[in-house]
């Protein structure tokens, strides 16, 4: 594998440009500054009544809920088999919309949404109360009232906790991820790809110094939500009419609304117990 000379590297995010180097392990798992949510839809928006904001994240740079529970669906599916029916599905989909809630802070916590909800911290409880429970044998409180089913529907809803309600959130825009110990907005983000050139390279973890910047808290920065009214998007406004809307986003990327209505079918094959697909084929 050859190693590639040094050279200004590639952008983490988009074109966000970094200095570095490029090789085989060219890479940035990095907290999240002003370039990169900017990159993301964050701005100084300026509000109805002359007032400016903080910066916040666009909705269009973030995963809705109903993506979340898309994922949730084909994950849970494949996961649970013949034991994904609508119960299950409840159950998994209750975990994967769990972090979401934390938007329901914002009145009185500024910043809560992706800090409250989505801190790391969360699924690693879930998963310590579970296998705690899960090593008790018999004397599992799961068990004794769901059986050896409800145990494996909690592992997949606490899975899909992680995988499908706060993962993608850290991939797309970030995530406050060790909150409440630690205050900061963190982004997973980048590229792998092989190179005849440069060999491999990868752009995920970056293990160049860190350059000075400013980083991004619950204290300076928060996500636009459905809470939020905003500029009314595509129309001319006078000051005087003062449009603002609020926005519920279902898929915000052509990608997103794939992946749901992919989702919105095997979900629903997977709960008719295959008959509907039976009866499409004439069986």
């Amino acid at each position: 594998m050859r190693r590639a000379s040094s050279s200004r590297g590639t952008s983490v995010i988009g074109t966000l440009p970094r200095l570095g180097r490029t090789g085989p392990f060219y890479c940035p798992l990095r907290d999240c500054d002003a370039k990169e949510y900017r990159k993301w839809g964050s701005t100084n928006d300026e509000r109805p009544g002359g007032k400016v904001k903080s910066s916040s994240a666009s909705l269009t740079a973030m995963p809705s809920t109903v993506v979340h529970l898309a994922i949730a669906g084909l994950v849970g599916a494949a996961l649970l088999g013949e034991e994904f029916d609508r119960r299950s599905a409840l159950v998994v989909f209750g975990f994967t919309a769990l972090p979401d809630l934390d938007v329901l802070a914002e009145p009185v916590l500024p910043g809560a949404h992706r800090s409250l909800g989505h801190t790391l911290l969360l699924p690693a409880f879930v998963f310590a109360v579970l296998l705690w429970d899960t090593r008790r044998g018999a004397a599992s409180a799961l068990r004794r009232r769901y059986g050896v089913r409800g145990l494996k529907v909690a592992w997949v809803g606490a899975f899909c906790l992680l995988g499908a309600g706060i993962l993608p959130d850290l991939f797309l825009g970030g995530v406050n991820a060790l909150y409440p110990l630690h205050d900061r907005f963190y982004v997973f983000n980048g590229e792998l790809y092989y190179s005849t050139d440069r060999g491999w390279v990868q752009t995920f973890v970056d293990l160049s110094p860190p350059e000075p910047k400013p980083t991004r808290t619950t204290a300076n920065f928060r996500f636009r939500t459905v809470l939020d009214a905003a500029p009314t998007r595509g129309v001319e406004r006078t000051v005087e009419e003062g449009r603002v809307e609020r926005l519920f986003p279902v898929a915000m990327a052509g990608f997103r609304f794939a992946l749901v209505l992919v989702s919105t079918v095997v979900v629903a094959i997977r709960l008719g117990g295959g008959r509907s697909l039976a009866r499409l084929l004439g069986e």
